[in-house]
C-alpha cells in the first residue's frame, strides 16, 4: 500500500470541498472524509468486504418505509444516536435528562384529553401515568405538550402491527393544566425486542447482542419559552435495564411505577383496583435570552 498516494487522495478529496458554500457542511464533510479515510487505512478492507458493506447500507435504506426507520435504528444500536442526544442536551442539572427519539416516532399522535386511556387493545396491566410540567426553578408550565408513545403490552408498536393494533393505539397528544399537571391511562409497558428482520437485526446477530430494551414510555415534553426535551421513563425492575440494545438508559430516568390498590385513587382515575401507579414530573430547561 502506498502511504503517499492514501494521504495524497484523502487531501485531493478535503480540497475539493473548498468551494462548498456552507462553512458548516464544508467542515462536517471534510471531518468525514478524514475519518472515513482514516478508519479504511487502519483496517484495509478488502474489496469483497467493501462490497458486503455498500451491500448492508443498500439493503438498510430500502428496509425503511414511512413507518419504519432503519437508519435510525442503525445509529441507535451503535450507540450514535445517543450519543448526538447527549452532546446535544443543555448539560445544567436538574432538568430532565434527554434520550433517543427511536425508530417508532413516525406518525402524528392523536390528540387527547386529560384522563384519556391511549391503550386502545387492553389486554395488559392497567397503568396510570401522572405528574407535572416544570421549569428548572420548580415553576408549574400550564399549558405545556406532552406526546407520548408507547408500545402495547405484547411489546409491539401500532405501525408494527397495522392488521392487529388501530392507529394511534399507545399514543396521546396531551396539554398540561393550569398547574402543569398532566395525567392518562395506559398499560403497563413490558419489555421488547427492535426488530431484528433487517439489516440491523442481521448485525446483532453477527455481533452476538440481544435485541432488548427495558420496558419504558416516550415523552416528548415542550412548553413555551422552554427547551423541548425527548426523553423515556424507564420502569424500575425491568429487564435489560443493564443492557439496552441501544444505550439510552439514564439512572434518573428510571422510577418506580408501584402497584396500589387505593379505592380513592382509583376512582379519581377511573381505573379499577389494583393499578400500578407512575408518579413523575418531567422539567424543563428555560430558553436561553
Amino acid at each position: 500500500m502506498s502511504t503517499e498516494f492514501t494521504t495524497r487522495v484523502t487531501d485531493a478529496v478535503v480540497d475539493s470541498l473548498d468551494g462548498t458554500a456552507d462553512p458548516r457542511l464544508r467542515e462536517l464533510l471534510t471531518a468525514l472524509t478524514r475519518h472515513l479515510h482514516a478508519f479504511v487505512r487502519e483496517t484495509e478492507p478488502t474489496m469483497a468486504e467493501w462490497e458486503r458493506a455498500v451491500d448492508f447500507l443498500t439493503a438498510t435504506g430500502q428496509t425503511c418505509t414511512d413507518t419504519r426507520q432503519e437508519f435510525v435504528l442503525l445509529s441507535d444500536v451503535l450507540g450514535v444516536s445517543m450519543l448526538v442526544e447527549t452532546i446535544n442536551s443543555d448539560g445544567k442539572g436538574g432538568v430532565t435528562e434527554s434520550t433517543v427519539l427511536g425508530p417508532f416516532h413516525m406518525t402524528e399522535s392523536p390528540v387527547r384529553a386529560l384522563g384519556a386511556n391511549i391503550d386502545l387493545v387492553g389486554g395488559g396491566e392497567p397503568c396510570v401515568i401522572s405528574g407535572r410540567v416544570l421549569s428548572r426553578d420548580g415553576t408549574p408550565l400550564p399549558g405545556a405538550v406532552l406526546d407520548v408513545w408507547q408500545a402495547n403490552a405484547e411489546g409491539y408498536y401500532d405501525v408494527q402491527q397495522p392488521q392487529v393494533q388501530p392507529p394511534g393505539n399507545g399514543r396521546g397528544l396531551f396539554t398540561a393544566d393550569a398547574e402543569g399537571r398532566f395525567w392518562f391511562r395506559t398499560c403497563v409497558p413490558s419489555p421488547y425486542p427492535i426488530p431484528t428482520d433487517g439489516p440491523v437485526g442481521d448485525l446483532l446477530r453477527a455481533t452476538g447482542r440481544h435485541p432488548y430494551r427495558p420496558a419504558h414510555i416516550h415523552f416528548i415534553a415542550s412548553a413555551e419559552g422552554h427547551v423541548p426535551v425527548t426523553t423515556h421513563i424507564f420502569v424500575a425492575g425491568s429487564d435489560h435495564l443493564d443492557s439496552d440494545a441501544v444505550f439510552a438508559v439514564k439512572e434518573s430516568l428510571v422510577q418506580d411505577f408501584a402497584e396500589t390498590d387505593d379505592p380513592a385513587l382509583a376512582r379519581e382515575f377511573g381505573v379499577p383496583t389494583p393499578f400500578r401507579h407512575g408518579r413523575f414530573d418531567l422539567v424543563l430547561n428555560p430558553e436561553r435570552p
